[in-house]
């Protein structure tokens, strides 16, 4: 098969990079041609363990044995398990599955207005979320999706939607009104550029649920399962969602999501929601091996570590190369903030020098590296970066 098979069977929905990756283990990748890379997109958050990760494998191999798949109709002891695990490690009491980030917005969205709906009746409908946010690809969560671009070409979305710049808190506080039903926000951006949501914002946002009774949704779909060198972001603010979505590294590169809710918002009753894939005994059982390994004791407490020493490293750099204007994000999800109008090219030199990272927002570089990368490998990634800025002039 080759990339021209690509282009002609495969709908142009990606800008691929001219390389077919065909094998993985730890924090490299081999493609087709026998190169190897060092892995800083990680699946774009995904691969949390690295690549075919001896607990997820063996975790998938012994429930291909037994049963890959069954209907929601009937209980399903893997997905009891997981449920268990994250309520147990989170705010949450229970859980709803689906299969990724979009689906579980979808879901938490329609939750939020069903709350609303029985308890305030039809009046209250609306959901704030912020500009540069990003929730998805299907029509709530793209509606949710507080970015022009995404929304071009895809007109009428779906009314009761208002969005207000991040980190303002009056603005927030402006926005809420008695249509209110809920507020959705990331507490740290990740498609929009790795942007910190400050302590003080997101506490008011909690504050502000509280004092008007609507509830608040944090979208963990790129934060999530030990991202930031916590479970869950959330907890570097000291606050808990009413509702939380889970996606990208919870089944370690299995699709899985999942909407996590308190018991008394969780008001889904049979046929008010459903997914035929989610949760299924498959995905179940690679979740459960991730969120094993990742609750082990030191692992958070490493993850912690290696995010400020490469956030170090980074700094250095931006003392030898100015087009370096900012770093930014908490554990290993850090964003390099470029004075480039795009940044493309260092991307395209990084990976022609074996590392593998992604541009977001035109300009920020952004580096998602699976959790268990070491210090020689971050070292490794800073020495090819430095490389190409050096050969790049910037």
């Amino acid at each position: 098969m080759t990339i021209s098979d690509d282009k002609k069977y495969v709908m142009n929905t990606y800008g691929r990079y001219p390389v077919t990756l065909i094998k993985g283990n730890g924090s490299k990748v081999w493609d087709s041609d026998g190169n190897v890379y060092l892995d800083f997109v990680a699946g774009i958050a995904v691969n949390s363990l690295g690549h075919c990760h001896p607990a997820v494998v063996d975790a998938i191999k012994e429930q291909a044995d037994t049963l890959i798949h069954c209907s929601n109709l009937y209980w399903n002891e893997k997905q009891i398990k997981l449920a268990k695990l994250i309520a147990e490690n989170s705010f949450g009491d229970q859980v709803f599955f689906a299969n990724s980030g979009a689906e579980a917005n979808e879901g938490a969205i329609k939750l939020a207005r069903k709350y609303a709906s029985l308890k305030y009746g039809e009046k209250r409908f609306k959901i704030i979320s912020a500009k540069n946010s990003f929730h998805g690809r299907t029509f709530g969560a793209l509606t949710a999706t507080g970015q022009q671009k995404y929304h071009k070409g895809f007109g009428p979305l779906l009314g009761g939607f208002k969005y207000v710049p991040f980190n303002e808190t009056n603005a927030l506080l402006d926005a809420v009104d008695d249509e209110t039903c809920a507020v959705m926000l990331e507490v740290i951006q990740g498609e929009g550029g790795i942007n910190e949501g400050s302590y003080e914002y997101i506490k008011t946002a909690r504050e502000i649920c509280d004092k008007k009774d609507i509830l608040l949704i944090i979208d963990e779909v790129q934060t999530g399962i030990g991202r930031t060198g916590k479970l869950f972001a959330y907890e570097h603010y000291g606050i808990a969602p009413d509702i939380m979505t889970l996606a990208k590294a919870l089944g370690g590169g299995v699709p899985i999501s999942a909407v996590v809710a308190k018991e008394e918002v969780a008001v889904f009753k049979p046929g008010d929601h459903a997914s035929t894939f989610g949760g299924n005994p498959l995905a179940c059982a690679a979740a459960i091996a991730v969120i094993e390994e990742i609750t082990k004791p030191g692992f958070l407490e490493d993850v912690q570590n290696k995010g400020e020493y490469f956030k170090k490293g980074l700094e250095t750099l931006k003392g030898k190369h100015s087009i370096i204007k900012e770093v930014r994000g908490k554990g290993l999800m850090i964003g390099c903030q470029t004075n480039l109008e795009e940044a493309g090219g260092i991307v395209s030199k990084a990976m022609e020098k074996g590392l593998l990272l992604n541009c977001i927002g035109h300009n920020v570089l952004r580096f998602v590296p699976p959790l268990i990368v070491t210090k020689d490998e971050i070292n490794t990634a800073l020495n090819i970066l430095d490389d190409v800025l050096s050969e790049m002039g910037i």
